[in-house]
Formats: structure tokens, C-alpha cells, sequence
């Protein structure tokens, strides 16, 4: 109703702004994890797995509304796929957190003590195999690999001893320095500003009525659990962002020469300049007033 395009195209506008940016929350959860804030009821680990979930969610609506304003059709095997690439990801992570775990385990049983940094070689190679595994089972069964990452990463945590997994968090750490920025200059590259002239103040409209009912939605997740009000709170601020996916994915209904491809990638750089400020303003701000900290 605000810009004047049909249901199809309104369904491929929302699965673009639907996605958190991962570029925002990651960083932020794990700098959460390392001063122990809201970590005693595990926030930041449920933000991350969910900001996760969130992104495949959005990724298989997304590849479904193109076909369909393509002039496809949408299949159920299609919707099937999104909780079948949730379940065969933390399966296959799980698993491969296990190998791992017990190689390290036997090689220290044996003698030979492998360095911190060699083992967070062979995880991060380990991770970038999980996420070339979902690019090459894509044809045959849906799994998702940024899931199976994270999976991973939890059951090495779990079966670790806690001095080996805070060694290899620190080392993970200093890493993510580099690659942080790394990835916010991609994402900057991939921002085309000039598309913002031409949204005008319908698009602004749009975005943060989607950012309320984002909001609701995420309160309404939350109900029944232990949280508080205040860390409730900090819940909704953290899924705000809106930034990696939006820039990876919003030039692409242009691409393909839909009627609404200009509009698409318009609203979706909007998004990127409004909410990833806001958001990452608002999780830096409100985390120290929102969440315990754990001694």
C-alpha cells in the first residue's frame, strides 16, 4: 500500500528486510560473552543461534518469492526445507564438534600436545568445509551451514575443559579484529547509496513499521521464558540491525529485471544507513543497564 507494488513483490521487499545482520550482532554477542554480560541465562549464545535460524528463514522465503514473481510457482518442499536445513545443520556441526574434540583428546592422551593456535586452524578449516558442504548438497538436501558452524563450535565448548575453550576463545578473538574489518568494508562496497535519493519518506515508513512488529514479534517469542523485562528488552534492540544480508541480496531482484528490483534495493539501503546505527548504537548503549553481569 505504500508503494503502490502488488502482493508478490511486497513478499520479495519483506524477505529482504526480514534478515538481522550478522555483521552487527556477531561482534557485539561475542564482545557480551567475553565481560559475562547476560551470559548466566545465555542471551548473547540465544541471540547468535537465533540471528542465525533468522537469516536461512529469510534466505529460503526470499529464493521462494523471486521464483514467484519470476511468474513461478511456490512449492511446500520449499517451506520444507527450512526447518530440514536447521536440523541436518546442528546435526552435522554436532558431529563434526565430536571428531574434532576427540582427535584433539586422543593426540593429548598420546604425547602429543597440540598448540591453541593449530587447533583454531583446524577449526576455522573444519568451518569453512561445513560451509562448502551446504553449497554442494544445495541440489539434493537443504543444510545449513552457518548452523552446523555454530554447532560445532558449542560441542567443542561443552567437551572441552574450560581453560582450553577460553584460550581458544582469546585466540578467536584477536582474529575477529582483522576480519571484522574486513567484513564492514565489504559490506560498505556492496552499499550503493545513490538508491537511497529515490526511496523517499513511504520507504522510512515502511522500515520502521517493520521494526515494530520485528519488535512485537520478538517480545511475543520471549513470553513464558525467565527473562526479565529489561533483558526482553535488550532482545528487541539486538534483533533491530539490518545490514549483511540486506547488502548481499537486495540488488538481486534488479539483477533478474523484476518491476520491483529498483524499489527492492532502494528500501533495502535505506534499511542498511537507518537500523545498523541504530542498532548497534542501541546494543553498546543499554547492554551495561539491561543485562546481569556475571562475576
Amino acid at each position: 500500500m505504500l508503494l503502490g507494488i502488488n502482493h508478490t513483490e511486497a513478499a520479495v521487499m519483506g524477505a529482504v528486510l526480514g534478515a538481522v545482520s550478522p555483521a552487527v550482532v556477531v561482534p557485539r554477542m561475542v564482545k557480551l560473552m567475553e565481560e559475562k554480560y547476560g551470559t548466566e541465562k545465555s542471551i548473547p549464545q540465544m541471540i547468535l543461534a537465533g540471528a542465525s535460524c533468522d537469516d536461512i528463514f529469510v534466505i529460503v522465503l526470499f529464493s521462494t518469492f523471486v521464483t514467484m514473481a519470476q511468474g513461478g510457482s511456490a512449492k511446500a518442499t520449499d517451506f520444507l526445507n527450512i526447518p530440514v536445513s536447521i536440523i541436518l545443520g546442528v546435526l552435522l556441526g554436532s558431529l563434526s564438534g565430536f571428531v574434532l574434540f576427540y582427535i584433539f583428546e586422543i593426540s593429548y592422551r598420546k604425547g602429543n600436545k597440540i598448540r591453541n593456535s593449530t587447533k583454531v586452524i583446524a577449526i576455522l578449516g573444519l568451518a569453512f568445509l561445513l560451509m562448502s558442504v551446504e553449497t554442494f548438497l544445495e541440489p539434493y538436501v537443504a543444510v545449513s551451514g552457518l548452523l552446523a558452524v555454530v554447532a560445532m563450535a558449542c560441542v567443542i565448548k561443552i567437551k572441552a575443559d574450560k581453560s582450553v575453550s577460553a584460550r581458544l576463545s582469546e585466540k578467536f578473538g584477536k582474529l575477529w579484529i582483522a576480519a571484522e574489518a574486513v567484513l564492514f568494508v565489504l559490506v560498505g562496497a556492496a552499499v550503493d547509496i545513490r538508491y537511497t535519493l529515490t526511496a523517499g519518506v513511504a520507504a522510512v515508513l515502511l522500515i520502521f513499521g517493520a521494526l515494530i512488529f520485528r519488535a512485537v514479534g520478538v517480545w511475543i517469542c520471549l513470553l513464558g521464558t525467565k527473562l526479565t523485562l529489561k533483558e526482553k528488552l535488550f532482545c528487541v534492540t539486538a534483533y533491530m540491525p539490518k545490514a549483511t544480508v540486506q547488502a548481499a541480496i537486495g540488488s538481486v531482484p534488479m539483477s533478474l529485471g523484476l518491476p520491483c528490483g529498483k524499489i527492492v534495493l532502494s528500501v533495502a539501503v535505506l534499511a542498511i544507513l537507518i537500523t545498523a546505527p541504530l542498532g548497534a548504537i542501541g546494543i553498546d548503549r543499554s547492554y551495561k543497564r539491561l543485562l546481569a553481569h556475571e562475576e
